[in-house]
């Protein structure tokens, strides 16, 4: 996951992963996304002003859950390698879902068999 060190012969570790950690959960998921990217335009509300976000938070990307701070570097991320393969795995099939990962694991409902009539 964390990438190679830059200098291989070196011993210790110079490369810092503290920053891959700390964006790790604030990411939305690949569900979260298809579910926002399957929305009506009707239903998808134009982005608030917030002071804390790259570019006061007008420019994003839905894909890759990314704000920018201007147009032109978010239109230089569109042309993207990891751009273009996370659009590709968004026009898919569905991403698996908490839901799917508990029923493959048997924790879904019970499945107790044809019900008998009662008499």
């Amino acid at each position: 996951m964390g990438g190679k060190c830059p200098h291989r012969s070196v011993k210790k570790r110079r490369y810092s992963h503290k920053t891959a950690r700390r964006t790790k959960f604030l990411h939305k998921g690949d569900d979260m996304v298809y579910d926002e990217l399957k929305m009506p335009d009707e239903e998808k509300k134009p982005l608030p002003l917030d002071e804390d976000l790259p570019g006061m938070g007008q420019y994003y990307c839905l894909h890759c859950d990314r704000y920018f701070s201007n147009v032109a570097v978010r239109d230089e991320h569109f042309r993207t390698k990891r751009h273009k393969k996370i659009v590709k795995r968004m026009m898919g099939p569905a991403p698996h879902t908490q839901l799917d990962a508990e029923l493959a694991a048997g924790m879904g409902m019970p499945d107790n068999g044809p019900k008998l009539m009662s008499m």
